[in-house]
This record gives structure tokens, sequence and C-alpha cells, in this order.
């Protein structure tokens, strides 16, 4: 599986399973049958009506009786604020954001990947009126923001995480062999650049924060509309990102 950190233990399959089966549920498939649950998990109708019935029952999952579907349940997202309460690196990073957002006029974002894509951890918006929306919780593919080509240039994992098709979300989304060669522009200069190719009229850059041994833990970017991200404001923002990276103190 892209993006796996370590090999799992012995006879964990049964929780690996509903783990995965959580990872299912996404911003685009909010809601699913038990059949499709099946073939999306590659399990037997049985086992998965199993798994998803023991994650009912924890409230990890909600069942609609009206059409017969499963959803991302309470006690899950309950356990997802409760994540970023006490998540370290959002407390420490979050005064940053706070300056970088000030600075910046824009929407700054602190994001770590899951899987084949970053989720935003925590962000601060700007001054702008038209910015980029509040997105903490969301998660964006991998090889189409700022924040996950920075990630990729830098950690060791990254090209794992990506399939060998990379879904196309915009006519500029680069292809997996243009993106494998802007990793390497990214890994001289230390920072990422996107234009248009997550969204249309949508920009970003971004670099990476390490931990106190030089490991990356995680992805910080300024982002928002394509009209304000020219190449002279990209590089004074890329500038303003890599002080800030240099500066920030893991703990």
């Amino acid at each position: 599986m892209p993006g796996s950190a370590m090999s799992p233990p012995p006879g964990a399959q049964a929780a690996l399973r509903a783990v995965r089966l959580l990872k299912l549920f996404t911003p685009s498939r909010r809601s699913l049958t038990l059949t499709e649950v099946a073939r999306l998990a590659g399990l037997k109708k049985s086992t998965a009506h199993r798994l998803l019935r023991a994650l009912q029952s924890e409230g990890l999952v909600s069942h609609s009786n009206g059409n017969g579907t499963y959803s991302l349940g309470p006690s899950l997202m309950a356990l997802g604020v409760q994540a970023l309460m006490c998540d370290e690196l959002r407390r420490r990073a979050r005064p940053m954001l706070k300056q970088l957002a000030q600075r910046s006029g824009e929407t700054a974002t602190l994001e770590v990947p899951v899987d084949d894509s970053m989720l935003i951890l925590d962000e601060v918006t700007g001054e702008h009126v038209v910015g980029a929306a509040a997105n903490i919780g969301t998660r964006w593919p991998i090889h189409a923001t700022s924040t996950g080509k920075a990630f990729m240039a830098f950690d060791a994992s990254g090209l794992e995480r990506l399939g060998a098709d990379l879904p196309p979300l915009t006519n500029r989304t680069l292809a997996r062999r243009d993106l494998e060669r802007q990793l390497e522009q990214i890994r001289r200069s230390g920072v990422a650049e996107m234009v248009d190719e997550l969204e249309e009229g949508f920009s970003g850059v971004a670099t990476v924060l390490r931990g106190a041994g030089g490991d990356v833990i995680g992805a910080l970017s300024i982002c928002g509309p394509t009209a304000r991200f020219g190449e002279p404001r990209r590089a004074w923002l890329s500038t303003t990102l890599l002080t800030a990276a240099h500066n920030f103190r893991p703990g």
C-alpha cells in the first residue's frame, strides 16, 4: 500500500481490515453501500458486514436505514478533534502560521502526509476577503499540492506514496515523469510551487518542516488565488517560508 511506514505486526489482520475500511471514506466518497465497501476493500460481503457492524457498535461508522449506506460516525469525529487538540506539532507551529498569514495576507497551512494525500492539520487565514477556504481536516492528492511536492522531494517514502497513474485534476496537473523532474528542482531550491494543478485559479508555495533530528515531520505552505501569485510574489513567499522553516523549533 502506498505510504505504509512499517510492516504490520503478526495477528493484526482484523484490526488492519477495520482501519482500511475507515480509510475508504473520503470527501468524494462520504457514504458507501455494503456492496461498495466490500468491492473497494477486496473483501467478501459477509466479512465487510461483520467489520462494519463492529465499527458501528463503537460509533466509528453510522448506518442509514433509509438508503442502506454507511458513513463515518460521531465517535471517529470526536477522536479526530482530540487528536488535533493533542498534536504537539500543531501546537508548536501555530504561532508561525499566524505570522505567515499576517505577513503575506494569504492562508498559511500546516500539512502532513496520509497515504497518497496531504492532510491539512492546521491553517490560519490572511486578511484578504477572497482567499483559500477553511479546510482543516481536508485531504488533497499529494501529487497536485505544493506541500505534497515538498514532502516527496525530501522524504525517503515520498514517491512510494504514488500510484502508477496520477489522476489529472486540471489540465495543468503534472504527469509522473514531469513531477519526478520537478522534484529534482525542489531539492535544489528547497521550495515547491503549485499553480492551477489542484484547482483552476488556486496556487501555493511550500517547504518542509524538520524535526530535531533533521527528519521531515510536515510541510508548510502559503496559498491563495492564482491572480495574486505571480512569479515575483511566489519568489518572495518562498523566501518567507524558508526563513520561517529554518527558525522553527520542534521542541
